[in-house]
């Protein structure tokens, strides 16, 4: 029997990437936090850590970034100690935290952890992971690595959900309310609202797929990866996220008093009933405007607004991220 005989078929290999993985008993964690989140809660975090990493034996860093241009750099070092130590990189803050930590462990072969410590943690809640330190610090103990799925915008990774237009404009208004009254779920609809009544414009875009080219006039495109988050808005596509799929969501050209109507069907779980939305679940997707094709336009990717040009390519990645979660039993339960 040859050396090609015994490696594995395409088949095998794809069945094996699936398949969660153990975590060594002694593995250590570099935990990368966001300071953004406040003095008070990264000191509960660190009292936490100690409490039950601690006593447990296990060893861990808590590496506290103040300044958010260096997160990249701290989650890119983590890498780099996690590998040479056989250890876990874990991010410690809201999605936005999480996805630029993840951007940096992605494809290393590092296992990925998370302490979600953010308003709405939709990556996490939808992977079964409890806001609670007191119960995703232990989870870090018994937890095995699974795969899960990420999806990029040219060369940017996304945990949840990736959008130009409208939604980055949203996000962006949205930060500036919490800068001003603090970080809660309520300031974050009361800012959505007032920037819903604004005038805003509506973009013309080519969306090139499966060999098929459509021209759409929209305020803005939605890529999700969050299947809690597309059923909260009640979108049909959120199953087929578990078949390798992203879904795209842009509302047709309507004023604002439509736009906001929009909202509030999304906000009740009824967005696919309503006429006005196209939506439609894919692996690959490019996209154009009609008379600029190289212009940068904002896009946002889990709630980081940044400039990039065009065109856009949105896909699924090529290979997993090895997240520590529960079994999927457990994440069922916990997802809410």
């Amino acid at each position: 029997m040859t050396p090609a005989d015994l490696s594995p078929s395409p088949s095998e290999a794809l069945r094996r990437t699936r398949e969660p993985r153990e975590i060594a008993a002694d593995a250590p964690f570099f935990i990368v936090m966001n300071a953004g989140s406040g003095r008070k809660q990264s000191d509960e975090t660190r009292a936490a850590l100690n409490q039950v990493l601690g006593e447990a034996g296990r060893t861990f860093e808590l590496r506290i970034v103040d300044d958010p241009s260096r997160l990249a750099d701290a989650a890119t070092q983590a890498v780099r100690d996690a590998t040479a130590q056989n250890g876990v990189v874990v991010g410690a803050g809201g999605d936005g935290t999480l996805c630029a930590v993840a951007s940096a462990v992605f494809g290393s072969g590092c296992p990925f952890a998370v302490l979600p410590r953010g308003t709405f943690n939709y990556f996490s809640r939808d992977h079964g992971i409890p806001s609670d330190p007191a119960l995703s610090i232990p989870l870090l103990l018994s937890a095995r690595a699974h795969p899960v799925q990420v999806g990029f915008v040219n060369d940017r990774m996304f945990l949840v959900n990736a959008s130009l237009g409208l939604y980055p404009k949203l996000l962006e208004d949205r930060e500036l309310y919490k800068q001003q009254f603090g970080r809660s779920r309520l300031i974050a609809l009361w800012s959505a609202a007032i920037t819903l009544l604004r005038r805003h414009r509506h973009l013309r875009l080519h969306i090139e797929h499966d060999g098929t080219m459509q021209e759409i006039r929209t305020s803005t495109l939605f890529v999700g990866n969050n299947r809690l988050q597309l059923e909260q808005i009640g979108m049909e596509e959120a199953p087929l996220l578990e078949r390798g799929l992203l879904a795209a969501i842009a509302p047709r050209a309507i004023g604002r008093i439509a736009q906001i109507g929009l909202t509030l069907r999304g906000a009740t779980g009824r967005m696919s009933d309503a006429d006005n939305i196209i939506s439609f679940a894919f692996k690959q997707i490019t996209v154009t405007h009609p008379s600029k094709r190289h212009r940068a336009v904002k896009v946002a990717t889990d709630g980081e607004v940044t400039w990039i040009n065009m065109p856009l390519e949105f896909r699924v990645a090529s290979e997993p991220l090895l997240l520590l979660k529960p079994e999927a039993d457990v994440a069922s339960a916990n997802r809410s």
